[in-house]
This record gives structure tokens, C-alpha cells and sequence, in this order.
């Protein structure tokens, strides 16, 4: 057996991480729930590649560009109520805003000029209209939904040799979800207080992070498949912890020695423009392994036991 186990031994000295899955699941509750509560007064910090609109970069020859304050008074002036400023250098300035078509574009540099008495140049133009933006949207739920019933079918089919299979596969999906929450209530969390904004690299690096934490869950799940056909007899509780436990060290070292410390280095010297794509990559991935030990086994325990039968019943155990 693995790791020297001895699965019939009830005095096995293993630690038992499926003991305390309720403890793991209020851990998960209390990480989700701040960006979501960000999320329901203010709402997600969408860019344009979602909502629509225009990203105007600009470069002052004088090198030094006004305050934010001053070039949103500006774009007040000409009823682009919503724009926001970021500043990237000495001389440099990221404007987004709602839709700017070429005629408008022209005036707003002219107008910048005039105000500020300084020569500016257009380093990067970007619009996207309303309707593409909405596209997007649609798009990219469509593929998370294709990709979640892809994972289902093919955990499902994969599995077909052991009793309930296609929990499997709803347990995987259930744990890629808890993964996605934490990622966008990290976002909302960034684009409330560090003026994050949720754009394509944030679709990248979701989709990367449901990737990753699908592939965890797989193998933690497959050393689950192969424990049950050895010892039929053991209970599910603890074949399940003792998968999870021979799984383990698997799960942590590749995570940090193929990801973890390259995505910390990139966070901290990849410059501004990386930064929040490495931060969210880092924390989704953590998460991913996070949610494959604490997460994902326990809830297919919970499912076995049909232990929400309990929950409101005082004076009843829930059964191991």
C-alpha cells in the first residue's frame, strides 16, 4: 500500500483532514464573502472589454501629466461622466471611459492641449462598442457552462467502474465553482480599493485556474477510485481521507515548485501591467489545490452520508 498505509487498522495514526470539512467549508464561506458584499454595493469593476467603451494612453512631452482630478474635469465638461484615470509614469496617463468615436478622440487630445499647454500624444487608442462588449459577456459564461458539462461528462464516463460516478463529476464542478467565486470576489475586492478592472486577462486567467483545479481534483479523485477497488470494505469516510492524505504531498509540492513561486515573482517584478493577471493566477491556483484536499473529497463524503439529513436535527451525530 502507498505511503506504508494500513487501511484495516482503526488506531491508524493518519491525520484526519475529513473531520473538520465543515471548519474548511466556513474558511471558504468567510474568503467569498467580502467580494461579493463589494459586489453588491458597488457593483463588479467591469472594463471595457465587458461593458464597452474606449481606452485612450497618453504621453505629455513636458513630462509631467496633470492630476487625474483634472483630466476627469475635463471629460465632465464634455459629458463623459465616467471616465477613470490611471497613472502609469511621470508622463503618462490610461483614460477609460464610455464610447469615443474618432471625431471625439481628436477633440479630447485637442482639448488636453489647450488645457494643460502641452504637447500630447496618443500612445494607445482602443474602443469596444456596447454590443461586442455584451458578446463577450455571453460568450465567455458559454464557455465556462461548456467547459463545467465537459468535465462532468467526462469524470462521469471515466469513473463508471465505482458506485455513483456522476457525483464525481458534480463534486469537481461544485469545487471549479468555489474556485471561480474566490477569484471574482478577489477581483471585486482589487477593483474596489487597488482600481482593479475585470478585462479579457481576467477571462484568461479564470479559465486557466478552472484548468488547473479540474486536473487536481481528477488525480485526488482517480487515488479515490483506485483505494475502492482494493478495499471494498473500508468505510467511505476514511478511504476517502487516506486517498486525500497519499495525495497530498503530490498536490502541495507541485503547486509550489511549477507555479506558486514563478507567479509570486512575476506578481512582484513583472511591472504594473501584469501584476493583477499574476495576483489573480497565484490566489486561483492556491485555491485550486486548497479547494481539491478541503473542498471537493469532503463534499463527496457529505453526499455519501447524506449528512444534511442532520444538520437540523439536535442530538444526532452525523455518521462517519
Amino acid at each position: 500500500m502507498p505511503n506504508g498505509l494500513v487501511l484495516d487498522n482503526e488506531d491508524d495514526p493518519m491525520i484526519n483532514i475529513l473531520k473538520h470539512r465543515y471548519f474548511f467549508f466556513l474558511v471558504s464561506l468567510i474568503l467569498i464573502l467580502p467580494g461579493f458584499i463589494v459586489i453588491a454595493l458597488w457593483g463588479l469593476p467591469l472594463s471595457i472589454d465587458f461593458k464597452g467603451g474606449s481606452i485612450l494612453e497618453v504621453r505629455f512631452e513636458s513630462g509631467k501629466a496633470p492630476q487625474a482630478s483634472e483630466v476627469i474635469g475635463l471629460y465632465n465638461e464634455l459629458n463623459f461622466t465616467d471616465a477613470q484615470v490611471q497613472t502609469t509614469g511621470e508622463d503618462l496617463l490610461i483614460i477609460r471611459s464610455q464610447f469615443l468615436d474618432d471625431e471625439t478622440l481628436n477633440m479630447v487630445v485637442d482639448k488636453m492641449k489647450t488645457r494643460f499647454n502641452d504637447e500630447v500624444t496618443v500612445i494607445q487608442y482602443d474602443s469596444v462598442g456596447p454590443t461586442i462588449g455584451q458578446e463577450v459577456t455571453s460568450r465567455a459564461g458559454l464557455a465556462i457552462a461548456v467547459a463545467a458539462l465537459g468535465v462532468i461528462i467526462y469524470i462521469t464516463y471515466s469513473f463508471r467502474g465505482i458506485p455513483h460516478a456522476f457525483r464525481y463529476g458534480v463534486c469537481a464542478i461544485v469545487a471549479m465553482i468555489h474556485d471561480g467565486l474566490i477569484v471574482l470576489s478577489l477581483s471585486a475586492l482589487g477593483g474596489h480599493f487597488l482600481g482593479w478592472q475585470i478585462d479579457s486577462l481576467f477571462l484568461t486567467a479564470l479559465l486557466t485556474v478552472i484548468g488547473f483545479s479540474v486536473q487536481d481534483k481528477i488525480v485526488v479523485f482517480d487515488r479515490i477510485r483506485e483505494n475502492s477497488n482494493i478495499h471494498r470494505k473500508l468505510p467511505f469516510e476514511r478511504l476517502v481521507n487516506h486517498s486525500i492524505v497519499q495525495t497530498l504531498q503530490r498536490s502541495i509540492n507541485t503547486q509550489l515548485m511549477t507555479s506558486e513561486f514563478l507567479l509570486l515573482a512575476l506578481a512582484l517584478f513583472g511591472g504594473v501591467t501584469l501584476r493583477e493577471f499574476a495576483i489573480i493566477l497565484l490566489v486561483g491556483l492556491l485555491m485550486g489545490t486548497y479547494s481539491s484536499i478541503f473542498i471537493a473529497a469532503p463534499f463527496l463524503v457529505v453526499w455519501e452520508n447524506k449528512e444534511w439529513q442532520n444538520w437540523f436535527q439536535k442530538g444526532k451525530t452525523v455518521p462517519a
